[in-house]
């Protein structure tokens, strides 16, 4: 049984997705970071960079924070969702430091400056933009000929997809990107996708371009 620490966030969404699309028994808790809910001590235990998502793993006693971690973690567990060739693993991986590194950082700093903060900081909303913008057009032309980012479908997929659905804060027209606007519709569909999105709790449909 794995305990999520999780919030209405990407990052978060990335493990709810992850989890549904395993079909294993977990259990929610919310974590309210509006409230400043991460900040609790308890949580801290889990999570000491006071970050969601989290798991505790009931199996084994194991926390982990991070998001990717968790992912790589999981997919190790269950031998699911990663390719099984080494030139696969290590492109996945590939990948996923991508979105960690790159997508995630940069398309969130364009929310705070683009979608909660306009005006304050033409700059910063020009950098975080045009960042994101180029971000968009690589995954654009990694996904060129094929469904999915890295061979199947994979945690790859689970961990860049929550960023790239909240395109509307991002002020991103798929339209112009094409091959990644199919895969986004593509994932969009899964049945696992859909649920895992609204964990913990429904905050509106899907956005779909």
């Amino acid at each position: 049984m794995i305990d999520l620490y999780t919030w209405t966030t990407p990052n978060g969404r990335k493990v709810s997705i992850m989890l549904e699309e395993l079909g294993i028994d977990y259990t929610v808790h919310p974590i309210n970071i509006g409230q400043d809910e991460q900040m609790q001590p308890d949580f801290l235990k889990i999570s000491p960079n006071n970050k969601i998502p989290a798991i505790v793993d009931q199996d084994n006693g194991l926390s982990l924070m991070e998001s990717g971690a968790i992912m790589l973690y999981l997919a190790d567990k269950y031998k699911k969702f990663m390719p099984t060739d080494a030139a696969g693993h290590w492109q996945a991986v590939e990948w996923l430091m991508w979105q960690m590194g790159g997508l995630g950082p940069m398309a969130g700093q364009t929310h705070h400056f683009v979608h909660f903060n306009p005006g304050k900081a033409e700059y910063a909303e020009q950098r975080y933009s045009n960042e994101t913008k180029r971000l968009y057009g690589v995954l654009n032309k990694q996904l060129e000929g094929r469904d999915f980012i890295v061979g199947d479908y994979s945690i790859v997929d689970m961990a860049c997809w929550p960023w790239i659905s909240r395109f509307e804060w991002q002020k991103m027209d798929l339209a112009s990107f094409p091959n990644l606007r199919d895969w986004y519709v593509r994932v969009a569909e899964r049945p696992a996708v859909q649920k895992g999105y609204h964990v913990p709790k429904v905050m509106g449909e899907i956005p779909m371009p």
